[in-house]
């Protein structure tokens, strides 16, 4: 299996990173695509997956998230600030990343009360599509409160190779993307959730994807979540698909391998 969305660099994983990784593998992890979101991540993400682990690829992608912490710690929208370090890393990078993320929209009303911060946010993700485009990338997306600004965005830009992870938009929404020929990742967090169970039953499998969103998005709220949990992501999908697990974990795989395409060549054998 592969995690195709998880914060590895977090560090609520700074006690126990080598030990959460060994019990991924141990559930049946070959992958973990680690994202970033803001700069700051970035030297993180690319130091864990310079270190070589057998049986574990750690596969990084470089992004500067919707959502960014303003001066005094409190969140605020991203702006075009936000990347003028980042763009020319990623340049920098090119050959060592998988993909470019965690990048979207983020329509809270906390973080983007006016039209100025949605505007604010959607300059930054163009940037970050036309960077996708231009490197032969896909994109990692979030969107949370944007579901239809973001798919309706995303597909204004230009964007082609995206994932929409952890998608918290209409079935109606969830149709518009799976037509715009998006993937769309799910966690673990869907055994809880009416509305991933929903999402899942309407994309195609050939168009879904497992991750985690770990720290975040665990099987139980408030407890921290690890890509060894993958497998709830994994069974709930196929009980709902109505198929084998050993499919659900065969066709993801082959999924996340089609769009994070430089992945083949690195995987464990």
């Amino acid at each position: 299996m592969i995690d195709c969305h998880c914060h590895l660099s977090a560090s609520e994983f700074d006690g126990d990173r080598e030990a959460v990784l060994k019990s991924s593998v141990d559930a049946g992890v070959s992958a973990i695509i680690a994202v970033t979101e803001s700069y700051s991540d970035f030297d993180a993400v690319l130091r864990l997956a310079e270190q070589k682990r057998d049986n574990l690829l750690i596969a990084p992608c470089l992004g500067v998230h919707p959502v960014q912490l303003g001066d005094g710690a409190e969140q605020r929208s991203a702006c075009l600030a936000d990347l003028e370090s980042a763009v020319g890393d990623i340049r920098r990078h090119r050959e060592r990343i998988v993909g470019i993320g965690e990048v979207g929209l983020d329509f809270q009303p906390r973080i983007a009360p006016t039209s100025v911060e949605k505007d604010s946010q959607k300059a930054v993700l163009k940037v970050q599509v036309e960077l996708a485009r231009e490197l032969g990338l896909p994109l990692n997306v979030h969107s949370r409160s944007a579901g239809r600004p973001t798919v309706d965005f995303l597909k204004e830009c230009g964007a082609k190779d995206v994932v929409l992870h952890a998608f918290d938009g209409r079935a109606a929404i969830v149709r518009a993307g799976v037509d715009a020929g998006f993937f769309f990742s799910v966690p673990p967090s869907i055994v809880r959730s009416e509305q991933m169970q929903k999402l899942v039953t309407i994309v195609p499998l050939n168009q879904l994807l497992l991750e985690t969103d770990s720290p975040a998005l665990g099987p139980e709220k408030q407890v921290r979540n690890d890509p060894s949990n993958l497998t709830f992501s994994c069974e709930e999908v196929a009980r709902i698909k109505r198929i084998s697990t050993e499919e659900v974990r065969t066709v993801t795989t082959q999924n996340a391998l089609r769009l994070f395409s430089r992945m083949k060549s690195l995987l464990p054998k």
